[in-house]
């Protein structure tokens, strides 16, 4: 307890000092030994339980640098370079008809205590979550797995209940996973799920070192055994990153005043105008993914309008289409990100691969697709937005903007729907909706209003996105308020306490065309009634049985298979024609790199690892800098 009240009054010292060099800044730590991160604030400190809801902030750095699984997908990677084994020598091994998945465990993995990894912690892992319903992975393992073994110390055998050639998946990270539990630990617990894990054994290259009971930092430090680890096995040298600090840095202002005072290295997101003034003021002490204009970092994450389907009118797909229509994506686009967005049209973020695998060849299906309105069929698509927006910041960003159609595609999107509010007020009556003056009425007579969900300030670009559509609406007669609910936002997301809201419910691999990483959550199986926390990805509840055929015929293909893009394919035209959610853009983050104390940060270029603070890949570039000389 004295040395969390030590380092609390050091760490409030040294988040209101310029450059503080070598000198001792938390509990001892040297400075040019610690990597600072942009990190959450935990509503419930004490709590390490991975693998139950408690509180706690799995994304400061518990998921990131302490646990482990079989594999991971680089969302930024391509081909056969984007995947990594991990705790598994190998890639999956099924049998032909995908009801049974055998996993190869490397040798020589220890847990920070000391006690060796091995197939037991798998097979316990499974069997505890699959006999604890509300633990993390509870549901998924329970709805495939017929039984798990080990057949030996370092193989586990799966016998599925029905084809699934997706079932790897669950231990495969893009953004996290699966993560393996230490029996060793819980097998002593009386309840899994009200268990604090705290402090917690590492499985990877960093262990706890201290924290903050207030839930404003943890500090983690590099194992003294690194090189036991999956990570560590794949280093030459020990990394030279000693500490990493996950701070929470306050509101987008404030984390730009402590990255140019050299008091962050790595922050998650700003706004446009933070990224614009860091670009101008911090010279050559600064890097960002693009050298220059967007800057940001594309996620392979899919900002959009959802639509709760459970309340109406927003069942009806007549109604989710008007509200598409009745928006200028140029405004939005612009009083959001500067213009610095990339627009997705498709539901599937235009990051990674899905540009070759999904965006250009559905081109022509897109420019020929037909919307029937009620009053005619209309063309809604218009493939020319991206020169639309590129004029728009030319003016600002002069020669860095491309000339080039196809590079400002890629800049700016590939592009979206045309405000058409003639169409809108059509599918508006075709689904029994009349107008008073500047008021549309339901069916039943009675106002259609909208109270359109944001979280904040945490994600501006979002939440000014949001005001800006909110306006639209109004504007053409659907009196929208925008309803903030900040740190109730995911609770209430999960819960289906909206109508409509901005947020993403579609997340990729990004480094792999499969859509299985949101796709799977999508079956019918999976729908919660209102007021029960429906499981991610699918917060719009939205369900087809068309969806389910796509879904259970992933299932059947192989993971690597050409039928994999045919059948995103499928879901993306069938996305298009039911519009369960309107596709904003790619998530870019403007997230810049300090450069005073660590190099070798990735970016477009050199995309070796994702580079978001709370991305479990994140590891990879944590191993992977060097102190700056």
């Amino acid at each position: 307890m004295l040395l969390k009240k030590l380092a609390a009054a050091a760490f409030a010292i040294a988040a209101t000092v310029m450059p503080v060099a070598a000198q001792d800044f938390i509990a001892g730590i040297p400075r040019e030994e610690a990597l600072i991160i942009q990190g959450p604030a935990a509503q419930n400190a004490e709590w390490f339980n991975l693998w139950a809801p408690g509180g706690g902030a799995s994304n400061n750095g518990l998921q990131q640098l302490t646990a482990d699984t079989f594999w991971f997908i680089n969302p930024d990677g391509t081909g056969d370079a984007a995947w990594t084994n991990a705790l598994a020598s190998d890639k999956p091994i099924y049998n032909e008809d995908f009801t049974e998945m055998t996993v190869k465990l490397k040798e020589g993995i220890y847990w920070s205590d000391g006690v060796e990894f091995t197939a037991d912690d798998v097979v316990y892992t499974v069997q505890t979550q699959m006999a604890n319903p509300g633990m993390g992975w509870s549901a998924p393992f329970t709805v495939n797995v017929e039984s798990v073994e080990a057949t030996d110390r370092n193989t586990v055998v799966f016998t599925l209940n029905a084809p699934n050639s997706r079932f790897h998946t669950l231990f495969t990270v893009r953004w996290n996973a699966a993560w393996i539990m230490p029996k060793h630990v819980f097998e002593q617990v009386e309840d899994p799920l009200t268990y604090n894990n705290n402090p917690p054994v590492s499985l990877s290259a960093y262990q706890l070192h201290s924290y903050d009971s207030a839930g404003n930092w943890v500090i983690w430090k590099l194992r003294d055994d690194w090189e036991r680890t999956s990570i560590g096995m794949t280093l030459s040298e020990a990394p030279e990153v000693k500490y990493v600090v996950y701070r929470n840095a306050g509101n987008p202002d404030a984390r730009v005043i402590e990255q140019m005072n050299h008091n962050l290295d790595v922050i998650n997101d700003i706004a446009p105008e933070g990224m614009f003034t860091i670009a101008r003021d911090a010279g050559e002490n600064t890097k960002y993914w693009f050298p220059g204009f967007p800057f940001a970092h594309p996620d392979p994450t899919l900002p959009s309008v959802l639509f709760n389907h459970q309340r109406e009118p927003f069942a009806d797909k007549d109604v989710r289409w008007a509200l598409a229509l009745l928006i200028d994506i140029r405004s939005v686009s612009m009083g959001s990100y500067r213009g610095a967005a990339n627009l997705a049209a498709l539901s599937t973020p235009p990051t990674g691969t899905a540009i070759t695998d999904y965006y250009v060849p559905m081109q022509d299906w897109l420019a020929n697709f037909e919307l029937d309105t009620g009053d005619g069929a209309i063309k809604p698509y218009d493939p020319t937005i991206s020169e639309q927006i590129a004029a728009l910041v030319k003016p600002q960003w002069g020669d860095s903007i491309p000339s080039d159609t196809e590079e400002l595609k890629r800049m700016f999107g590939f592009g979206w729907w045309k405000q058409d509010p003639a169409a809108a007020t059509a599918l508006l009556q075709k689904a029994g909706f009349s107008k008073n003056g500047n008021q549309w009425l339901k069916p039943d007579g009675t106002p259609f209003t909208i109270k359109l969900m944001v979280e904040g300030d945490n994600i501006p670009t979002l939440a000014r996105a949001g005001t800006i559509i909110a306006q639209q609406w109004s504007m053409e007669g659907i009196q929208t308020t925008v309803d903030v609910a900040g740190p109730t936002n995911g609770q209430r997301l999960g819960g289906g306490d909206f109508d409509v809201a901005i947020y993403w419910t579609v997340e990729t691999w990004g480094g792999h065309p499969d859509l299985s990483f949101f796709l799977e959550s999508y079956h019918s199986d999976f729908i919660k009634q209102p007021g029960e926390t429906q499981p991610p990805r699918n917060l719009t509840r939205w369900e087809d049985e068309r969806l389910d055929a796509i879904i259970e015929a992933n299932r059947t293909v192989n993971f690597d298979s050409p039928e994999v893009a045919q059948l995103g394919m499928d879901y993306l035209k069938l996305a298009v024609e039911e519009m369960p959610f309107i596709p904003l853009m790619a998530y870019n983050k403007f997230a810049p790199f300090d450069t005073t104390y660590w190099t070798g940060y990735p970016s477009a270029a050199d995309p070796y690892s994702a580079s978001g603070p709370f991305w479990s890949n994140l590891r990879y570039m944590i191993v992977a800098l060097k102190a700056a000389q």
